[in-house]
Formats: C-alpha cells, structure tokens, sequence
C-alpha cells in the first residue's frame, strides 16, 4: 500500500512562488508514477504534472513555463515549483501514484 503526503502549500500573492511536495511510502517501483492534479472551487480536477514513459515531463497548457516537476533530494520525493502564480491557480492540490491520491494541498493565490 502507498501513502502520499503533500506539503507546502500556502496563501501567496500573484506573481509569488511556492514549493509543493510529494512524498511516497510503502511499495514505490518508480518516482514516474507520481503526478500532480488540482481541483479549483466549482471545476473538475485537472492533471498538472505528470511523467511520460520516457522518463519526460509533461503540464498542462496553462502552467507550462511557470511549474517544473522534479525528483525531490529525499527518496520516493517529487516535488512542484510554481513560479509566477496567478490568482487562477488556486486549488487544492493533489499527487498520486497511479490509484492512490495524498489528502491535498491548499494553494491559494490573491490577486
């Protein structure tokens, strides 16, 4: 069984950054597993992040540029750098690993 806990979310300013991390325990094959989703207030849940096969990188339309998935320096760790937020970010935050999902993190961004 995998257990995924976020950390690092906040309250932030437009323009501002913050640092999102994922991490996993219990039976973890691959960190390329992980991926990030987000649900704002009254939409459905969309992917953020998310490994290719190939080991790539790839985000959803209206984050790239601004966020950068990466292996985190703890083991089982991923972590999502958002730079230049906007007040449309503000969701909660979730990582998975293929069916499991963390709790979420709140990220709100105030204009």
């Amino acid at each position: 069984q995998v257990h995924l806990v976020e950390s690092g979310g906040g309250l932030v300013q437009a323009g501002g950054s913050l640092t999102l991390s994922c991490t996993a325990s219990g039976t973890i094959s691959t960190i390329n597993g992980i991926s990030w989703y987000r649900q704002a207030p009254g939409k459905q849940r969309e992917l953020v992040a998310r490994f290719t096969s190939g080991g790539n990188i790839v985000y959803v339309d209206s984050v790239k540029g601004r966020f950068t998935m990466a292996a985190g320096n703890a083991k089982n760790t991923v972590t999502l750098q958002m730079n230049s937020l906007k007040p449309e970010d503000t969701a909660v935050y979730y990582c998975t690993y293929f069916a499991c999902w963390g709790q979420g993190a709140q990220v709100t961004v105030s204009s």
